[in-house]
């Protein structure tokens, strides 16, 4: 009897062994063909079509199964970014080009400096504001920081504004970097199949998005205060705006969060490399009435802006030939000024970024010649007669192939967009547009060196170093007053002795310390003197005055562009 008990009592337990491991193996696989089902949907199909897009996005997990962003953090913020860290004694930096074990240690939730002014926090923004989605794209980005970006916009904005964040994972080596994200309330995930670039991976997210603005910014951010209130009300004002936050300074070094100048503006050089502008006095001035006013921007940073989706794709979204990354933010606020919209800077919107000094991936066919193909379209397209400055500055870009451009001039002429000479006019009068009567303009060359600033500024030294072909420190115009100058600062002797160092100081229209002659055997020679330019003692000084001696190679400059018409 008893061992009739025991054989039942055996036979019930591997019953109930059985029927356990039979429920969990149809959960797992459930969840497993649920999981492959949502990576499926989540590929990019080339040529699906917006519809086909939104389709994608539809077929993420309802939020109504997902947790919301404490509760996600509680659960899986330490493990999910831990998964990627640096391994002891390794480079913090070689992944992603600033320190990732310093990022990693940072809680997702941590406080950071409210840098707005004082008028801003006592400001009432309007409640009828309409919602936006915010778009992601990233590439291998740090864990860290992309769940960080993600944080800070889902915990400092009204929850009724944030549509959704969709976030585009343009092909990274891990897709549970995004996958794990998509557990999140309002996070959507979409993956391409292969590297598609920031433009064309931008674009795709727009085109999935269903909120009535759009908001892009990078995957390493962190948003302050109430960013949004106030570009939302001002896109909603004007539709043709579009708007872009303050952007702050997070450190790649310790992620210290450091707030940004509230005097600059975005601008360019004949280059068509982005750069800040600080204000000029009169502008500042302007301003002290009221310093939270936008700030009208002839050009934008292009990682962070927002703007009306019916207008963005009004406006012809990307040029979707561009590749990787550079050269969009130089097309896109082209094209925004002279098709009738406007670029503002709002300066109740703060949004801290992680600015790196170099890219973490790779370009195909080199970073320099995807950059210079994309500014060479964007000059082709919207700059007219005025783009052989461009060609002056970074005379090598004329050697690189820029595609088609057709669709693009046809968008233009669509559009009814306005000619660059109008731009320079109305939106960026500050630029020193090169005189046709100057002597010469471009790079000043000798032999394989060019002269350079070398990054200094008012009161610093020039040398020369390798020619680089690409303007920036480089780009100088022999002006018919004969002037040296390099933006607003002009080469100038300040003791007439051989062996003085020259410095660069403000330019001044009747500074006779700044007249210079261009001899027929391509010497500088100081007006009024027998001293010319010299790079003998470059090295250990800078350039100098020295006696002209026609047989001295180092007093020879050749401009790389000696006639300009327009």
């Amino acid at each position: 009897m008893r061992r009739n008990t025991k054989i039942l009592l055996t036979i019930a337990v591997l019953w109930i062994s059985g029927v356990g491991y039979y429920m969990y193996r149809y959960s797992k696989n459930n969840e497993n063909e649920d999981e492959f089902a949502g990576d499926k949907n989540l590929r990019f199909q080339p040529g699906g079509g917006d519809k086909g897009r939104a389709a994608d996005l539809a077929e993420n997990p309802d939020d109504s199964t997902k947790l919301d962003i404490h509760s996600w953090l509680r659960a899986h913020e330490r493990g999910y970014i831990d998964k990627t860290k640096v391994s002891p004694g390794g480079d913090a930096y070689s992944r992603n080009k600033f320190n990732q074990v310093e990022s990693d240690k940072l809680k997702c939730t941590r406080d950071i400096p409210d840098t707005r002014n004082q008028l801003c926090k006592t400001h009432a923004w309007k409640e009828d504001l309409l919602p936006t989605s915010v778009i992601i794209t990233f590439h291998n980005e740090a864990r860290s920081t992309l769940l960080r970006t993600i944080t800070s916009v889902l915990l400092r904005s009204p929850p009724h504004l944030i549509q959704e964040i969709i976030l585009v994972d343009d092909y990274s080596d891990k897709p549970d970097d995004g996958l794990e994200l998509a557990q999140i309330q309002k996070v959507k995930i979409l993956r391409n199949e292969r590297r598609e670039g920031l433009m064309r991976s931008r674009v795709k997210g727009a085109d999935a998005a269903t909120a009535p603005i759009l908001t892009f910014l990078d995957s390493h951010c962190e948003c302050n205060q109430h960013w949004l209130e106030p570009m939302l009300e001002r896109v909603m004002e004007d539709s043709k705006r579009v708007v872009c936050p303050i952007i702050d300074v997070i450190n790649m070094d310790n992620f210290q969060y450091v707030g940004a100048s509230a005097d600059l503006r975005g601008g360019f050089d004949w280059n068509l490399v982005f750069k800040w502008d600080y204000m000029t006095a009169n502008q500042r001035n302007a301003r002290r009435s009221d310093p939270i006013a936008p700030i009208r921007t002839p050009m934008i940073a292009g990682g962070l802006f927002m703007i009306d989706k019916a207008w963005f794709d009004e406006l012809g979204k990307y040029d979707m030939m561009m590749d990787v990354w550079g050269g969009e933010n130089l097309e896109i606020s082209f094209r925004v000024w002279q098709c009738q919209g406007s670029l503002e800077i709002i300066p109740c919107s703060r949004v801290g970024h992680v600015f790196r000094k170099q890219h973490p991936y790779t370009f195909p066919g080199g970073s320099g010649n995807v950059f210079t193909r994309n500014t060479r379209r964007a000059a082709e397209v919207w700059m007219d007669e005025y783009k052989e400055y461009y060609y002056a500055a970074v005379p090598s870009a004329r050697n690189v192939p820029f595609g088609n451009i057709q669709s693009r001039l046809e968008l233009r002429k669509k559009l009814s967009c306005k000619p660059f000479a109008w731009y320079l006019e109305h939106v960026y009068p500050e630029l020193r547009i090169p005189d046709k009567k100057d002597v010469a303009f471009g790079a000043l060359q000798q032999g394989t060196l060019c002269m350079d600033t070398l990054g200094h500024f008012a009161d610093g030294t020039v040398g020369v170093y390798e020619c680089h072909g690409s303007g920036g420190n480089q780009e100088w115009a022999l002006t018919k007053d004969k002037s040296i100058r390099h933006s607003d600062l002009c080469l100038t002797v300040v003791t007439q002795n051989p062996g003085e160092l020259l410095k660069l100081h403000g330019c001044q229209e009747k500074n006779t310390k700044q007249k210079w002659e261009k001899l027929d055997n391509n010497r500088l020679q100081f007006m009024g003197s027998s001293l010319c330019i010299d790079s003998k003692v470059h090295k250990e000084k800078g350039l100098t005055l020295e006696t002209c001696d026609s047989s001295s190679l180092t007093q020879v400059w050749k401009f790389t562009l000696n006639n300009l018409k327009h």
